[in-house]
């Protein structure tokens, strides 16, 4: 095929693209500034003591996130008080812990964000009925033998707090600072005469006590009083029999207090764990229980700690809207990409409608400059045809001819190409006719 005959003009086609393409890259490089990085598949969470509560609930968390990839490492620790530090110090590389409503004041510089409460934890306060015949009032325990949980634990740190607002500290009353299962066998033993243990319902240490002879209950008479004075507890009561119908236990309504169990993370956690965090918490928190109603946990509540963003969003709408429909990586994926979409789209969209306008200017400014060139001669003919010998007057529309058949345009442009060519002969014939007498 001859070179004229060349569908497109590959100097104009560069023309365009080369500065398309570099805003295309443009676009794409401001876009990686704000794309948000995949999430990790490792999530360190600070539980508590060995088989406890907070333990156990952290091993179902660690079967949900399997589900989706993510490993869920565990680190024991002593308990609520623990966990908070653990957050604070970067060293610990821990992403979330549990912790006890009301054990924890947010710092001016903390980077701790709430993904609400996840359950009730009452306070069962626990004694020998022999020590304490039909105690009711935390005075009673003044001058007893009393566990308080071990230090560092969320069931100390309430402890101590409602002792001493009775007036009960290490110098009148004997304070252990002991908590797990051994409380059985010590007070068994007449070692001990009350026990304080936080924990659901659920817990290995709660039902041990529960069904151990010789220990009771306490019902709080003061409950409503410790909620005023103590705005992070809530009152609950635990029914007749809400344990065991058969062994009536309890044997009459009992009044409780009970801080309610948390999730903190570091601010900066991935917000596509966090979803999964919320996730896991809705499938192990939200079953109906002897305290709360089904779906009611995980919820908003009221922490000392601000809720993070991504908790709040799922508390309105629910599970994100890909994740409803794909597979987690892909969800995630999607997401990110999303952020490169906006930038991209903008250069996009103005480029494939302006791009070939470009490209056909530049095809038609150059034959509308042979047009430029053929009216200046055709003015200049007009005005002195005698400035020129007819061979000269053809030589430079043959110049002009010349240029016209070297421009390179694709199909769509070659009916504007011949018509050049057709007014070009329409010159040829005025010179002939302008310049024949001079040349006769």
């Amino acid at each position: 095929m001859p070179e004229k005959l060349k569908l497109l003009s590959w100097r104009d086609i560069v023309f365009v693209a080369l500065p398309s393409l570099l805003l295309v890259i443009g676009a794409f490089w401001l876009a990686a500034q704000f794309i948000k990085p995949a999430p990790p598949d490792r999530l360190v969470v600070s539980t508590g003591g060995e088989g406890g509560a907070y333990q156990r609930f952290a091993a179902r968390y660690k079967d949900v996130l399997a589900r989706y990839g993510i490993a869920l490492v565990e680190k024991p620790s002593a308990g609520s008080t623990e966990n908070l530090e653990r957050l604070r110090n970067p060293e610990f590389e821990v992403d979330a812990a549990f912790i006890q409503g009301g054990t924890a004041r947010p710092g001016e510089e903390d980077e701790l964000v709430s993904l609400g409460d996840i359950y009730y934890e009452p306070l069962w306060i626990f004694y020998r009925e022999a020590a304490l015949r039909g105690s009711d009032k935390l005075l009673d325990l003044k001058g007893k033998r009393v566990a308080v949980g071990g230090a560092g634990s969320g069931t100390h740190y309430l402890a101590m707090e409602l002792l001493a607002a009775n007036g009960i500290d290490a110098k009148n009353t004997k304070l252990v600072e002991a908590g797990g299962l051994g409380l059985v066998e010590r007070l068994q033993r007449n070692e001990l005469d009350a026990v304080f243990v936080v924990g659901p319902t659920q817990s290995s240490l709660v039902w041990a006590l529960l069904y151990t002879p010789g220990v009771r209950l306490m019902s709080l008479t003061h409950a409503d009083a410790y909620t005023r004075r103590f705005p992070y507890l809530a009152r609950l009561v635990l029914p007749r029999g809400a344990i065991d119908l058969t062994l009536d236990i309890p044997p009459h309504d009992t009044q409780l207090v009970s801080p309610m169990a948390t999730l903190l993370v570091r601010e900066g956690m991935h917000p596509a764990l966090i979803d999964l965090l919320m996730q896991a918490a809705s499938e192990v928190h939200g079953a109906p229980g002897v305290f709360q109603k089904p779906g009611e946990f995980p919820r908003a509540g009221h922490t000392e700690f601000p809720l993070s963003k991504e908790a709040e969003r799922y508390y309105k709408s629910g599970k994100p809207f890909l994740q409803r429909y794909l597979p987690f990586w892909a969800a995630t994926l999607i997401d990110r990409m999303v952020v490169m979409l906006v930038p991209l789209l903008a250069v996009l969209v103005p480029l494939f409608k302006f791009a070939p306008q470009i490209y056909g200017w530049r095809v038609r400014s150059r034959i509308y400059r042979r047009y430029g060139e053929l009216k200046f001669l055709e003015n200049e003919l007009n005005e002195n045809p005698d400035r020129h010998s007819r061979a000269e007057w053809l030589a430079k529309l043959d110049g002009i001819e010349t240029d016209a058949s070297r421009i390179r345009t694709p199909l769509t442009f070659s009916d504007m190409l011949y018509t050049l060519r057709g007014h070009i002969d329409l010159v040829r014939e005025m010179i002939i006719r302008r310049t024949a007498s001079a040349d006769s």
